[in-house]
């Protein structure tokens, strides 16, 4: 006898806690379905704005080498012009020594 009371105690005991609703799952789903919902929409406008940066850096390292080359394309041209200049001077200086012993 004092089993069956204990296993009808036991069932009794199972069964009054239930289920969860169909309804009461979707309140308790439902804001955090909304939140997710934003939190993707967050994301995928980051990661637009980072493919978009990404872009700018890209193009400006761009700008950035073809200055460089600019550049150094300027720096040899002067230093070409320095050693003509160099040269030029020389010439004037022993032209001018001749000039100075005739």
């Amino acid at each position: 006898m004092k089993k069956i009371i204990l296993l009808a105690v036991a069932v009794l005991f199972v069964f009054s806690f239930g289920c969860a609703t169909k309804d009461y799952v979707k309140q308790q789903i439902d804001p955090l379905a909304d939140r997710i919902s934003k939190l993707e929409g967050k994301t995928v406008e980051l990661d637009g704005k980072a493919a978009a940066a990404q872009a700018t850096a890209a193009e400006a390292k761009k700008i950035a080498l073809d200055c460089c080359e600019k550049s150094d394309a300027a720096a040899k041209r002067a230093e070409a012009a320095a050693a003509r200049a160099e040269a030029a001077a020389d010439k004037a200086a022993k032209a001018f020594q001749l000039g100075q012993k005739k």
